[in-house]
């Protein structure tokens, strides 16, 4: 048989290098201490950087399947001593990562180099220097020949081939010249199940790897609202890159066969249209979670972005949940809740969830924004029932799951109107930690700050929120700041885009009403109105506002009436104090306002937190029961005038 080449290949990472063919790890020339098991595990590791090796995987490799041995124990010691050796940490790891439940895997960059060992090679292979016989164990410290010449093999290959696409350089350039991807959208997932009824899987699995993804800094990702407008679309990947301003799309499908699910996924380059990864995932539903994480983990590899280590337990983290839990939970995310019947029967979804298995946060974070929407003052449900059921669902999820962002936002914007102002923001400043491409905490605190009159501000932050959402409710946000800023035209401007792409949305019918009463065009506002307020089933707040631009047009007759309707579900318990001031200031019923105003406050509603910058309010504003009103809230003087509109 022909000589062994003289060159084999060293791998160096950081200041060590490992010699394969020799079984020696050496830090900066010098020999460490390293043998045994730790070494296997270090060889092990390296045949796949950048990947996860399960602890089965490496407990086949260790030990044969007849040893007797606490294979867990003696991988944990075998990796604490690898750790010890390479100077790293489980917490704040340099080198290996732990992931929970799973294994290990090796995240520094590697290159890989030629290192001359002087080895020739006998008559026979099995009498290799160094090598064991037949049935034998491989000396300590050193591979059997197979596994050496795949550990070489496999390294070698990915010097040439992979580590140009997921690395960057020390001086934080990245190693290839293809160009740098810094956003990206998650497109609707295909359902492919054969089964319409198995829609809520494919956009669960959707929203999953876009609250994943969204936890990176270094990556800007497009939010659920704007993805979803090219659910089932024809529109090709370039266009939907240059709508969405993103560099990739990741799209794919999902198939559910009985307890399996199998997730196609790829990603694409937006300008060129070129699929540079795909996978398929195969797994039991219980195992969604885990499967959800593995995707996140591969695109954040793929594009080469910089994962900080908090940032990357929220992309491994994965528990097992049972498929009933787990539907539940969809259903309830991806119920309609546009009327208190569809919100109710969402918090029914939820709370089934819950019943099942009370350790599952995502449940417990729906159920407190369902109740939140209960509460709200289109809606009407008494905020005193909803809010303290809503914030006490969202401090369980943080219980569970200290790394949520969206309990953090939710509990922010239920201060807010509560007038903790300071807790509120700080709550909006964690949530933005934990998810910076959370684009509702974006818009929230756009409204924080509109609430205190600091609108340029204000409009900088919503118009972020629009760069993660930018076929979402941002412009809506936008809006609302500039009707405060008192440029009306902008704010219908506004509200007319967003309402070319969400023709359907009734908020924003009511929406665009604000500003157009402000300018004087309440008797154009009035037809569309009363539309709205039919297919909303004339819930409070629509027949509020109807009435308020009827009393603004002249209708006095009218918006008694629908005063009347108001005072009535306000009887049966319907109808929060909020519904009547607007209404009550634009007949020029002043006092009656103000009798409102405090029972408004008297009840925490809502509609408090815009008396220092609401212009509706305007008439009021001087009276020295309203400067009362706005010194309890905590919002200052009520008639200095918003920053923008001076």
């Amino acid at each position: 048989m022909p000589a062994i080449p003289d060159r084999f290949q060293v791998v160096r990472f950081g200041v060590f290098e490992l010699n394969p063919a020799a079984g020696e790890l050496r830090k900066a020339g010098m020999r460490q201490k390293l043998a045994g098991q730790p070494i296997q595990v270090l060889e092990a590791l390296l045949e796949r950087p950048q990947e996860i090796v399960t602890r089965e995987e490496l407990r086949k490799r260790l030990w044969p399947d007849n040893t007797f041995v606490d294979h867990e124990l003696a991988l944990k010691k075998a990796v604490n001593k690898l750790r010890d050796v390479l100077g790293d940490s489980a917490e704040s790891p340099r080198f290996i990562e732990t992931i929970p439940r799973l294994g290990y895997r090796f995240i520094a960059p590697v290159t890989v180099e030629a290192a001359a060992i002087p080895t020739e090679l006998p008559a026979t292979e099995s009498s290799v220097a160094g090598q064991p016989e037949p049935g034998s164990a491989a000396p300590p410290g050193r591979l059997p020949a197979g596994r050496m010449r795949l550990l070489v093999a496999g390294i070698a290959a990915l010097a040439l081939c992979a580590v140009p696409l997921l690395w960057h350089r020390g001086d934080g350039t990245s190693a290839t010249k293809r160009p740098a991807i810094r956003s990206l959208a998650v497109l609707p997932l295909k359902n492919l199940s054969g089964d319409p009824a198995q829609e809520y899987l494919a956009d669960g699995m959707t929203e999953a790897l876009i609250g994943r993804l969204s936890n990176i800094r270094d990556l800007r990702v497009i939010s659920r609202t704007s993805v979803m407008r090219f659910k089932s679309t024809e529109v090709s990947a370039p266009e939907i890159a240059k709508t969405l301003h993103v560099d990739a799309l990741v799209e794919g499908s999902v198939i559910r066969e009985g307890t399996r699910i199998r997730v196609y996924a790829q990603l694409i380059r937006g300008a060129t249209d070129e699929h540079f990864w795909s996978e398929t995932y195969d797994r039991e539903l219980p195992d969604a979670l885990a499967l959800e994480s593995d995707i996140a983990q591969s695109v954040a590899r793929k594009v080469e972005v910089t994962v900080t280590g908090e940032e990357n337990s929220r992309l491994v983290a994965a528990r097992h949940v049972a498929p009933e839990v787990y539907e539940s939970y969809l259903k309830g995310e991806f119920a309609k809740n546009n009327s208190r019947a569809e919100i109710e029967q969402s918090i029914a979804h939820f709370e089934d969830a819950i019943a099942k298995d009370p350790t599952f946060a995502p449940a417990y974070v729906g159920l407190a924004r369902a109740y939140e929407g209960l509460g709200g003052s289109f809606v009407g449900a008494p905020t005193r029932d909803t809010r303290p059921k809503a914030v006490r669902a969202a401090r369980k999820a943080l219980e569970l799951d200290p790394g949520l962002a969206e309990p953090h936002a939710l509990l922010g914007r239920i201060l807010k109107k509560e007038f903790q102002w300071a807790d509120a923001e700080s709550e909006f400043k964690q949530a933005l930690a934990l998810n910076p491409n959370h684009a509702p905490a974006h818009l929230d605190y756009a409204e924080w700050l509109t609430s205190h009159g600091r609108l340029d501000e204000a409009l900088a932050w919503s118009q972020r929120g629009r760069e993660l959402d930018p076929l979402g409710s941002a412009g809506a946000t936008i809006a609302w700041v500039l009707f405060h800023s008192r440029r009306y035209d902008d704010s219908i401007r506004e509200m007319r885009s967003a309402l070319a792409v969400h023709p359907d949305e009734a908020w924003l019918h009511l929406g665009i009403a604000f500003p157009m009463i402000a300018k004087g065009q309440a008797a154009e506002a009035i037809p569309d109105l009363e539309k709205t307020a039919s297919m909303m089933q004339r819930i409070p707040g629509s027949l509020e506002l109807l009435a308020t631009a009827h009393a603004r047009a002249g209708n006095r007759a009218e918006a008694l009436r629908l005063l009347d309707e108001l005072n009535q579900g306000r009887a049966a318990g319907r109808v929060q104090a909020t519904s009547f001031i607007n209404p009550n200031l634009a007949l020029g019923n002043y006092d009656e306002a103000l009798v409102w105003f405090e029972r408004a406050y008297q009840e925490r509603e809502g509609i408090l937190q815009w008396v220092r910058v609401h212009p509706f309010f305007d008439p009021v504003r001087e009276d020295p029961r309203f400067k009362d009103i706005v010194r309890r809230v905590g919002l200052g003087d009520a008639t200095q005038p918003p920053s923008s509109a001076r």
